[in-house]
């Protein structure tokens, strides 16, 4: 019984994904013919902490720091979701003395779309980053970025995010406690 019952709801949650994820080979972060995207994002500091702030908005901490983010993409397929190729280059500015940090950082990261219909889509990001210094927050210069975004689609060429973005280095050094952003984006694909 259980075995058939299993089998029953493995099936409706594939035809849910299937549908969910949509089965054209559009890519929702692209307009329909684009092979290119320039995005810009700005994100306040959601205070430090681990990789659970990028979900759990009670326990966001607003501090003094706010960063900009230049990304220029590509569209890419990975396990056969629609996906993009990032490099990035962002500037973290601090204030309030000594609360923040400032540091500038290039990174190269991925993000898929795991979820898209009628022009929103939702996904998950990663990648590492190299700082131009580590700081008492993070002792290394090279940290890893984990996002989590929702996505609009304007127009075939623009697209607005609402994202959600984790700096640490994976505690292989023994300062690590973090940064966490709340911000949004706007693309424009060409």
């Amino acid at each position: 019984m259980f075995f058939c019952w299993h089998n029953f709801v493995m099936k409706k949650i594939c035809l849910i994904l299937i549908f969910c994820c949509g089965v054209a080979n559009a890519n929702p972060m692209f307009g329909n013919k684009d092979k290119n995207s320039f995005g810009l994002y700005v994100a306040q500091s959601a205070g430090q902490g681990d990789l659970g702030y990028l979900i759990f908005p009670w326990e966001w901490d607003f501090g003094p720091m706010t960063f900009v983010m230049a990304q220029y993409s590509q569209p890419v397929e990975i396990f056969r979701l629609p996906a993009r190729i990032n490099f990035n280059v962002m500037q973290n500015f601090a204030y309030r003395g000594m609360d923040g940090t400032s540091f500038g950082a290039i990174g190269l990261s991925w993000d898929i779309a795991l979820l898209h219909w009628c022009g929103w889509y939702m996904g998950l990001g990663i990648g590492p980053y190299m700082r131009d210094t580590g700081d008492r927050f993070v002792e290394s210069r090279l940290v890893f970025g984990e996002r989590v975004f929702i996505g609009r689609e304007i127009s075939d060429d623009w697209r607005v995010e609402l994202f959600s973005q984790h700096f640490s280095n994976g505690d292989f050094t023994d300062i690590n406690h973090g940064f966490n952003f709340l911000g949004l984006a706007v693309n424009y694909s060409f």
